[in-house]
């Protein structure tokens, strides 16, 4: 009688256990479902797509994780509204499951997407798309707040130069008047522009993107006495926060950007979805560039 508990306990056990793993077992199995791969099509604003490596990889990481596959889209010529209509219209008909774009136009994209008879889930990156699945991006105006903040710390007089290309880059618009307003509410003088002056720059200058600053990184070599105050977190800018060319920067995981884009897209079609947070970023001066934190946003491990 001592013995006869011991094989009811197993039982039970047993019976406990496969209760749980019945449980559990959708969930382990949904991200595959029926074994299918997800297509998944990736709408860039440029002409190629190496300016995006590191989103890249994170969107390859979590494709491979969740079973999807990419099919990478770039236009003939930048920011061509018309032509990432087009596209999105033809991948969405030619069974794409889900978009993830970068908008050239937001609103226009927007338009495209109603148009279409049968609609596939777009999640943008960069700028929020009114209609997408969600957004893996920044708080735009919080960026362009914070970067005042920082050029706030350091400003001794003068103007400030808002650098403007929302015309391409509409995500930089918030980033901007988020800016400005932050420099007028402490009483700077703060003007926009959509280009270095060649004879005389101002003491100080703003831009919000990663081309921007790159690019007004590279023409302050020639023309040295303005502080340089941007966004991004690419090789070359790095390369010129370092060498003291860029005062200090806002910059953000486009690993995790990436990364995000992708599993956003893939719970949308199997109707798991839930709003993206915001992706965090860090303002980061030259001297910082080193820390532990920071670190694994300028320098990302590639494989």
């Amino acid at each position: 009688m001592k013995k006869t508990g011991l094989p009811a306990i197993a039982v039970l056990s047993l019976l406990g256990l496969l209760a749980v793993l019945t449980l559990l077992a959708p969930q382990l199995l949904r991200e595959r479902e029926d074994g299918r791969l997800l297509a998944l099509s990736v709408l860039l604003r440029d002409t190629d797509s190496s300016g995006w490596n590191a989103a890249r990889q994170g969107m390859e990481q979590a494709a491979d994780e969740l079973g999807a596959e990419l099919r990478w889209l770039t236009l003939t010529v930048p920011n061509d509204t018309r032509e990432q209509e087009e596209l999105l219209r033809r991948e969405a008909e030619g069974g794409a499951d889900a978009v993830i774009a970068v908008p050239a136009d937001p609103e226009a994209l927007r338009s495209a997407l109603d148009r279409l008879a049968a609609p596939c889930p777009v999640v943008t990156l960069e700028c929020a798309m009114e209609g997408s699945a969600g957004t893996a991006a920044p708080d735009n105006g919080e960026v362009g707040r914070r970067l005042a903040e920082a050029l706030l710390e350091d400003w001794s007089g003068g103007d400030v130069l808002l650098l403007d290309n929302s015309g391409d880059c509409p995500e930089t618009a918030p980033r901007l008047e988020a800016a400005l307003e932050a420099l007028t509410a402490a009483g700077v003088p703060a003007v926009r522009g959509t280009a270095l002056p060649e004879d005389a720059p101002p003491a100080w200058v703003m831009t919000f993107e990663d081309g921007a600053t790159r690019r007004a990184a590279a023409g302050k070599e020639g023309a040295e006495g303005f502080a340089l105050y941007g966004v991004g977190a690419s090789t070359a800018v790095t390369a010129q926060l370092e060498r003291g060319a860029i005062a200090a920067v806002a910059a953000w995981s486009d690993y995790a950007a990436g990364y995000l884009a992708v599993r956003q897209a893939v719970q949308a079609l199997r109707e798991r979805s839930r709003p993206l947070d915001p992706l965090p970023f860090s303002i980061v001066r030259g001297e910082d560039i080193y820390a532990p934190e920071n670190q694994k946003l300028l320098f990302p491990v590639t494989s």
